[in-house]
């Protein structure tokens, strides 16, 4: 039994130095080859990437068995791992996250067209030992993760309101881990995507962009709801921001022209993306990026994902610590008449204010519910249990669902420096504030 245990060999399965498998077929004629990634599963298992049908694939299948030695990129120590075929997987949490970090270690080799995995290939490590080899000292580590992690999950205990809380994770994240940039995007079940809610680092903030599910590694992280992380950026896991900021200039495609720019970096080079997510179910996603290639190890891999266990954990437990109300919001008085003009239009409950695009879906149909009460009773004052039971608004089911819309509405009215804000009034009771009257316009169509 090997005294190694596969935990400690993980800044070894990087992928930055290719590691040498040896293979035997039937008649114990040896090969030796290179492959792109060995990849960590368990403390018991590890993943091949399978590229090619080649000799050492058909070894594989013959006998079952294979040997592989891994070096480690930092102290340049080797180790030969020991290993039993298990099985080959196409699809799913293992095989997604091979793919991504696949696509960017091409990226880095100038072999984009060239390295497509076509398959996971599952093994026991069945014996570990370490290979002599020229050794560089440990270097001092850059930052303590678990310090980083303890003051965060510290400063957000005390949080009691999900805006707070989600700006103050990302927050903490460049005070004691060093990430500069990051978001934080809640799922939206109902539509297949997700949504920005808090982001750090950005100008614009991009609140309120959206994602798809499988789209670049934020999408696939929520997809596959596991973690995806890339050393190197590809295009392969890009959000495609020129052919959409292409049609919201061009003013022809309604549904990119009611679209917020996803506020992430032009060019990164490294990004991870980590499940928000309680016991049973799904949450969001917490997305990292760099200027920096291999930014992101496996240690901060571990450490951001333990953040969004305790995030989601938080978040579970949020309406049942709401805060008090909010500071009295001072508003800006408008320009020209002394109105505020709000045009609806139902094809996706998209809200204008005035020409301007301000959101849409679920957000847009409560704006559009309190804008209306207001018109017709004058009333300022809401329960979120009101709109909670009111079937129109499409909600979710989740309590979360209906505090991330109102955040939302919050924050895009803050950016936009509109006439119209929302602002918390006690426990479950928030308030529509205008400086002046307001028009409503609802439109069944699209803008002309």
């Amino acid at each position: 039994m090997s005294l190694i245990n596969m935990d400690v060999l993980r800044r070894s399965l990087e992928g930055i130095i290719p590691s040498v498998l040896a293979t035997c077929d039937l008649e114990n004629v040896p090969n030796v080859s290179l492959i792109s990634q060995v990849h960590y599963v368990d403390c018991d298992h590890v993943a091949l990437s399978y590229q090619f049908f080649n000799k050492t694939r058909q070894n594989l299948l013959a006998t079952g068995s294979a040997s592989v030695v891994v070096i480690d990129p930092v102290t340049m120590m080797q180790h030969r791992l020991s290993l039993d075929y298990v099985e080959t997987r196409t699809e799913g949490p293992i095989f997604e996250s091979m793919k991504a970090r696949l696509a960017g270690i091409a990226s880095h080799a100038g072999m984009a067209d060239v390295f497509k995995l076509l398959g996971s290939d599952l093994f026991r490590v069945r014996e570990i030992e370490q290979v002599p080899a020229q050794c560089r000292p440990e270097p001092y580590p850059e930052r303590d993760l678990l310090l980083a992690l303890r003051l965060t999950c510290r400063e957000l205990s005390a949080v009691v309101e999900l805006g707070t809380l989600l700006d103050r994770a990302l927050d903490c994240l460049e005070r004691y881990f060093g990430i500069a940039r990051s978001m934080a995007l809640m799922l939206d079940p109902d539509a297949a995507r997700l949504f920005t809610l808090a982001s750090h680092g950005y100008s614009p903030s991009g609140i309120g962009s959206e994602v798809l599910l499988g789209e670049g590694v934020i999408g696939v992280a929520a997809r596959q709801d596991t973690a995806i992380r890339i050393g190197h950026m590809t295009r392969e896991y890009g959000y495609g921001e020129a052919v959409r900021n292409a049609a919201i200039r061009s003013g022809l495609d309604w549904q990119r022209a009611t679209e917020i720019t996803f506020p992430g970096l032009a060019e990164p080079a490294s990004q991870i993306a980590v499940p928000i997510r309680s016991p049973t179910r799904l949450i969001g996603v917490l997305f990292c990026e760099s200027e920096q290639s291999f930014r992101f190890w496996h240690d901060d891999e571990t450490a951001l994902s333990i953040l969004a266990d305790h995030l989601g954990a938080l978040i579970e437990l949020l309406p049942d610590r709401a805060g008090t109300a909010d500071p009295p919001i001072i508003l800006p008085r408008p320009g020209g008449e002394n109105r505020v003009v709000i045009r609806h239009f139902a094809q996706d409950d998209s809200i204008f204010l005035g020409n301007d695009y301000l959101i849409k879906g679920v957000a847009g149909a409560i704006l559009l519910r309190l804008v209306r009460e207001r018109i017709a009773t004058g009333r300022d004052e809401f329960t979120t249990r009101e709109l909670r039971l009111d079937p129109s608004l499409r909600l979710p089911d989740n309590a979360e669902n209906l505090d991330a819309r109102l955040v939302l509405l919050r924050k895009r009215l803050e950016e936009r420096e509109a006439c119209l804000r929302i602002e918390k009034s006690g426990r479950g009771r928030f308030r529509l504030c205008t400086a002046s009257p307001l028009v409503l316009q609802s439109i069944a169509g699209t803008p002309g």
